[in-house]
């Protein structure tokens, strides 16, 4: 029997029925998946109680320590497992050293750790006080990072796999220059700074083939003050000549595991399974607890003070906006809202602002700096610099009461860029794509992206970034009360570590954010209080929902933003320099605006 076709009529609703039918099965399963991981996550933010026995050994891996603050149980279940932040371990180290059950603390280092050098420097700093209260610390790796064993040089023992290697041979400082490549695709980068920002030196990689004069000034002297820094603690730590680390540096006769014995970088060669068991003959060590896990009951420890220092952090690159699902980044508008709800709360009486940031947007700078000169007014403001407060993250800081900051952090960077690409050449003369234009006025098309900028678009974005590197250079010289001549004789978008930083004015003293909050204490006149964290955390529905629902590109299907969130849990892998390096090139490429921001990317090769 011969099957007639479907009518139109039929045809149409048997389409549109099937659209209903694949939305409502998607919904659902996006429903199903949300529920499943809320309840899955659930189960990881009811914090199980951690049992500390007696004679317990805490275990700090720094691969499991990442970033300032703690991530939430839903980054964590999309990225490498359990990691705790900074602080918290920080914090964790100096509760295990009044710790009665802790006998003893177990550092190891997988060798690619994503502790920077003022992130460690804090962290060696939490490590010396475990060893200041009697208890024994004692190291292991396979292969330790530089960083790693400038930690680790602070332990009883320093242990080395038998065929390990340890990574001693000097900091160095590289920059990749784009100008041949762009010039090949045919497209040209135009750079605007002001004239007296020879230090400002981001753009340069898209406009030259090497080094300026000035970038390479600071980038010597940076990186000198960080290596003065350790060698010295080093040196200090492992009873040795500063002069002798130099030498094993020069000669790289400590890099591998006889070489690092015979120079004494390390005491034993061994294996793990060494180490735990010479951990429990002689220092009782019956349990190995994670300082992740130990952190979180610190964290929990109720504390029943009524009055709170507020501790807001402020991590990443600095964008306008809100952070949404995944976001990372120092959010204008969150830390605006931050600033003003602590600002507000009567039960806050002082604020500090944690900064790690090697800059960026210069709007959204502006807007979180009027909001802490706003704060200020009502309370104390101290700043606690990370591994980076350069340029917008300076900006930001320079209105503070007190600045603290590490030896190692990178700070300054006072100065304002802008890159405008022309991309005539690659359409013209690579893909055989032509414009042609029609305009009411001179400028119209002053900005277009396929011709060079007209000269008066041009002397006007000059002058912008002129005036605001003026308003800059003026905002710090109010808020460290120099004048504006001595601010630009040290600005000029140059980059300072905090130990020279410290000398010249930039900052008021060097310690980590224990420091911080113990001066935020003594100006609010507080002997016992309790910290409160800001920007608050959102709960796992709340990121479920912006990861997937609302605040999202409606554009994305149900699948793509699946494979976002298993590429994003993938990047998790990668090695961490070149993941930053990669997030860093694109968002000095595509951020719209004035940029006050980090002159490079910071790496150790």
């Amino acid at each position: 029997m011969e099957r007639k076709p479907l009518s139109f009529g039929a045809t149409m609703l048997a389409s549109a029925l099937g659209v209903v039918i694949v939305s409502v099965v998607s919904g659902l399963l996006m429903l199903i998946m949300m529920i499943s991981m809320v309840v899955s996550l659930s189960k990881m933010d009811s914090k199980s109680s951690v049992l500390v026995r007696d004679n317990t050994v805490l275990k700090v891996d720094l691969g499991k320590i990442s970033g300032d603050r703690t991530g939430s149980s839903l980054t964590m279940s999309l990225g490498e497992g359990k990691s705790v932040g900074l602080i918290d371990a920080v914090h964790a180290i100096k509760a295990a050293a009044a710790d009665e059950r802790i006998t003893a603390l177990y550092l190891t280092d997988p060798g690619a750790s994503a502790v920077s050098w003022g992130s460690m420097t804090e962290l060696r700093d939490a490590l010396q006080a475990f060893k200041e209260s009697g208890k024994p610390i004692v190291a292991y790796a396979t292969a330790y990072s530089q960083s790693g064993y400038y930690a680790a040089s602070v332990a009883d023992k320093v242990c080395l796999h038998p065929s390990g290697m340890l990574d001693f041979r000097g900091m160095g400082g590289q920059v990749m220059y784009y100008k041949d490549l762009l010039d090949k695709l045919g497209v040209e980068m135009q750079l605007i700074r002001p004239e007296s920002c020879s230090y400002k030196s981001a753009g340069e990689v898209y406009t030259r083939t090497n080094m300026s004069d000035a970038n390479r000034e600071q980038i010597r002297a940076y990186i000198g003050s960080i290596w003065r820094t350790a060698t010295a603690q080093i040196a200090a730590s492992r009873g040795m000549e500063v002069a002798e680390l130099n030498a094993i540096a020069d000669d790289l006769s400590g890099l591998f595991a006889d070489g690092a014995r015979r120079q004494r970088l390390v005491d034993t060669l061994c294996f793990e399974e060494d180490v735990k068991q010479m951990l429990k003959e002689e220092h009782g060590g019956k349990q190995l607890l994670s300082v992740e896990k130990y952190a979180e009951k610190v964290k929990d420890k109720p504390n029943k003070a009524k009055d709170a220092i507020a501790v807001i952090y402020a991590e990443g690159n600095v964008v306008d906006g809100s952070a949404k699902g995944f976001d990372e980044g120092v959010y204008g508008d969150d830390i605006v809202k931050a600033l003003k709800q602590a600002a507000k709360d009567d039960d806050v009486k002082a604020i500090v602002l944690r900064v790690n940031s090697p800059g960026g947007q210069a709007t959204a700078s502006e807007s979180m700096t009027h909001a802490v000169i706003a704060a200020k007014a009502k309370k104390p403001v101290i700043v606690s610099m990370g591994d980076l407060a350069a340029s917008a993250g300076y900006e930001m800081s320079c209105m503070a009461d007190v600045i603290v900051a590490q030896p190692t952090t990178i700070t300054g960077s006072i100065g304002v860029f802008g890159t405008i690409p022309n991309l005539g050449k690659l359409m013209n003369q690579k893909l055989g794509l032509h414009t042609d234009t029609v305009c009411t006025n001179r400028n119209a098309t002053g900005m277009s992206l396929v011709q060079p900028l007209s000269p008066t678009m041009k002397a006007l974005w000059t002058r912008n970034v002129e005036d605001f590197y003026k308003v800059f250079v003026g905002r710090v010289a109010e808020g460290r009360h120099m004048s504006y001549d001595e601010v630009h004789k040290i600005a000029r978008g140059r980059v300072w570590t905090g130990a020279d930083a410290l000398g010249i004015g930039l900052v008021d003293t060097l310690g980590g954010i224990d420091l911080a909050v113990s001066i935020a204490a003594e100006k609010a006149g507080l002997d016992s209080y309790k910290v409160k964290e800001y920007p608050e955390e959102k709960d796992t529905w709340t990121q479920l929902t912006e990861l997937f629902g609302e605040g999202q590109d409606d554009d994305l299907s149900l699948m793509a933003k699946m494979r976002m969130a298993l590429r994003w849990k993938a990047s998790q892998k990668d090695i961490k320099a070149l993941s930053r390096l990669e997030k860093d090139i694109e968002y000095v490429t595509t951020a719209e605006g004035l940029q006050a921001r980090l002159p490079y990317v910071i790496c150790e090769w």
